[in-house]
């Protein structure tokens, strides 16, 4: 078995990009994880901003759950020094061989100088001197490998080329099919290509208009330059076209074709960023509804909790 068919078999086909979680209490975080794993999703990815700590956060996921993979999928360089975050990574490891995937993101410029208070430099250069010290760290667990698995968010060419070099791929966040064909050019065929679909789910498309045009005009700031690479020449516009190709919404069915179509472009995995006006409560009955329709992995059971956990 070669390293892209193993890691496309430890993440699986499908997966939950909670971004949420740190809207939630410790206790609604673990039951949403267990609930998560037994409707049969793959792996549960969450990002690092100024929530929870990222590393911490993955402990917490990992030791609820049984099987799952955990993905830090935007852990902040900046958020801990290298020799810290190889430290914590061969640690996950060791306790659970396997479950946990380091994505590694650049931070923003707010978050790296205004809340942490580094300079923030040039990403691709930043996070390259940052991989070879992460490489380079002497500590660890006793037998801990030197360097565990790893992705890289990555949405400009610059960091799908160096996703493609130092890592075992790239995650890509909130971005139109098309860009996931590109990505897939970007990373060859040997690199493992992990894409996070927004979504809104209702009872029809007309139904779910209008907050998936709120969620696009969220996205937009980070993503200008590359929408109009793509060919949305006027991408503040936000015209109907724009949205729908940012945001799969409408009823489970849509969003399940939105999925598929990412698989048909070269994705090896598709997490769902679902958007919901309730950041403040799991999403489960709504995680619900979509598994019914995707193909997840077999052996997954809805986990044996009361209704009133999630309302």
């Amino acid at each position: 078995m070669n390293a892209l068919t193993h890691s496309r078999e430890l993440i699986g086909r499908i997966g939950i990009w909670a971004g949420n979680f740190d809207h939630l209490s410790t206790r609604e975080v673990r039951e949403a994880a267990v609930a998560i794993e037994g409707l049969g999703f793959g792996t549960l990815w969450f990002p690092e901003t100024t929530g929870r700590e990222a590393m911490a956060q993955a402990a917490i996921l990992l030791a609820a759950t049984r099987r799952i993979t955990v993905a830090s999928g935007m852990t902040d360089i900046y958020a801990r020094d290298p020799v810290t975050a190889a430290a914590a990574q061969r640690t996950l490891e060791e306790a659970f061989p396997g479950r946990f995937l380091l994505g590694l993101w650049e931070s923003h410029p707010s978050l790296a100088q205004d809340v942490r208070g580094h300079r923030f430099g040039p990403a691709p250069v930043a996070m390259r001197a940052y991989l070879d010290a992460l490489d380079g760290a002497p500590f660890g667990p006793p037998g801990a490998a030197g360097s565990p698995r790893r992705v890289l968010a990555a949405l400009d060419p610059d960091m799908l080329a160096l996703a493609a070099e130092r890592a075992e791929g790239a995650t890509v966040l909130g971005m139109p099919v098309e860009y996931t064909r590109a990505a897939r050019t970007a990373l060859g065929d040997d690199g493992l290509l992990a894409v996070t679909q927004l979504c809104v789910l209702g009872d029809g498309h007309a139904d779910t208009t209008d907050p998936a045009r709120t969620t696009a005009e969220a996205a937009l700031p980070n993503r200008r330059g590359l929408l109009r690479g793509l060919g949305y020449e006027n991408p503040d516009a936000l015209d109907g076209r724009l949205v729908d190709a940012l945001v799969a919404h409408g009823r489970a069915e849509d969003i399940a074709r939105r999925v598929q179509e990412h698989f048909d472009a070269g994705a090896d995995h598709v997490s769902l960023h679902l958007v919901t006006t309730a950041p403040g409560s799991p999403s489960v009955r709504q995680w619900q509804r979509l598994a019914a329709h995707l193909p997840l992995r077999p052996g997954g059971h809805a986990p044996a909790f009361a209704a009133s956990t999630f309302d």
